[in-house]
């Protein structure tokens, strides 16, 4: 099974700022300073991206390729899946998803549809979700 990686969403507003990275690029990548160690077993699974505190979509992960300056570029497939959000602390750079990932959201489901995340955070830590 393929491991899975998380990363902030830095500079999106708008969960639609993040589709926009996506829209009509027949290729994307993602700039980081280092390589997951076990990288190899990433390739086949996704990065899942962070947003207001919470999971939101994935992006399938095609490979890694180190630059010259000695970051690395994680390439991605051109397409954003939503995901059923969940809430996820922030951090720096990527990190491995532990468990299993938030399902996506099936055809006709919104985003929009499920509780705000910040809500639902705050709602976990009291125990009532």
């Amino acid at each position: 099974m393929p491991l899975n990686l998380t990363k902030i969403a830095f500079g999106a507003q708008t969960y639609g700022d993040i589709e926009s990275w996506f829209a009509n690029r027949p290729r994307v990548s993602v700039h980081t300073r280092y390589r997951p160690t076990r990288w190899e077993e990433c390739i086949g699974g996704s990065l899942f991206w962070i947003h207001q505190h919470n999971i939101v979509a994935r992006s399938p992960v095609t490979g890694f390729e180190q630059q010259d300056n000695g970051c690395w570029f994680i390439h991605l497939e051109p397409r954003l899946v939503p995901v059923l959000p969940r809430p996820k602390r922030a951090h720096q750079g990527w990190r491995y998803l532990k468990g299993e990932p938030p399902r996506d959201l099936a055809e006709g489901e919104h985003q929009g549809d499920i509780m705000p995340g910040i809500l639902a955070g705050r709602l976990q830590k009291l125990g009532l979700l």
